[in-house]
C-alpha cells in the first residue's frame, strides 16, 4: 500500500528515532527483565533457603531434647554456614550456645554467642546474646571483658537487665561506686512488677545502695 506524504514524513521520524535510541531501550527493557527474573529467583531461593533451614533446625531441636550437645553443635554450624541469611540461624546460635553451656563447654557457648553478636539479623537477638556472654564472662573473672560486650548500643528493652548485668560486673571488681549506679539504673528501667526487681534491690544494698526509686 502506498503511503502518502504525511505518513511517509511519520515513518521516516520513527525510523530515525529507533535508530537513535532503540538500541537503548532495547537494552533497558533487559536490563528491566533480567532484575525482575533475579528479583523472581531470589525469592525462590529465599523460600527455598527457609525451608531446608527450618527443617535442620527441627533436627537441632530433636538433639537438644536428647542431650546430644555434639549434634547440637553440628546443626549449628551447618546453619551459620548454608543458612546464615535466614532468621533460622540466629535462633539455632543461642540454643547452641545454651546447649554448650549446659553440657559445661564454656568455649562453645562464647563461640556462638559472639556469631550471634555478629551475625544475627534482629537487634533482639543480638542484645540477649551480649548480656549472656557477658555472663559466661563473668563465671571466668573475665570482667573487662564483659563489660566491653555490654559497651554497645541496645534496643530500650533491654536497659534494665543490661545494666543489671553491668552492675554484677563491677561488683565483683569491687567497684562498688559504679555498680551501685548500675544496679540503681537497673531499677529505674524494670516495672514495679517484675519480680527481679527484688534481687536488683537486693544487690544495690549490698554495695551500699539506697531505697529503689520508681520505675520509668
Amino acid at each position: 500500500m502506498a503511503f502518502d506524504l504525511d505518513e511517509q514524513e511519520q515513518l521516516a521520524s520513527i525510523k530515525d528515532w529507533w535508530r537513535r535510541f532503540g538500541n537503548a531501550l532495547t537494552w533497558l527493557l533487559i536490563v528491566a527483565l533480567v532484575a525482575y527474573a533475579s528479583w523472581s529467583g531470589w525469592n525462590y531461593y529465599q523460600r527455598g533457603q527457609s525451608r531446608q533451614a527450618s527443617q535442620l533446625y527441627e533436627e537441632q531441636q530433636k538433639a537438644v531434647a536428647a542431650k546430644d550437645n555434639v549434634k547440637v553443635q553440628r546443626a549449628a554450624g551447618d546453619m551459620e554456614e548454608k543458612f546464615s541469611g535466614t532468621s533460622y540461624a540466629q535462633m539455632s546460635a543461642l540454643v547452641a550456645a545454651k546447649s554448650a553451656f549446659d553440657a559445661n563447654d564454656a568455649a562453645g557457648a562464647k563461640k556462638q554467642l559472639q556469631w550471634t553478636i555478629d551475625h544475627a539479623r534482629d537487634s533482639e537477638y543480638k542484645a540477649i546474646a551480649a548480656v549472656r556472654l557477658a555472663g559466661v564472662l563473668l563465671d571466668e573473672k573475665a570482667y573487662d571483658e564483659g563489660l566491653k560486650v555490654l559497651s554497645g548500643d541496645f534496643p530500650k528493652q533491654f536497659a534494665g537487665i543490661v545494666s543489671d548485668r553491668k552492675g554484677d560486673l563491677l561488683a565483683a571488681q569491687n567497684k562498688n561506686d559504679a555498680a551501685r549506679t548500675e544496679y540503681q539504673s537497673a531499677l529505674d528501667h524494670t516495672e514495679q512488677k517484675d519480680p527481679a526487681r527484688q534481687l536488683i534491690q537486693l544487690k544495690l544494698d549490698a554495695v551500699g545502695g539506697a531505697t529503689a526509686k520508681s520505675a520509668a
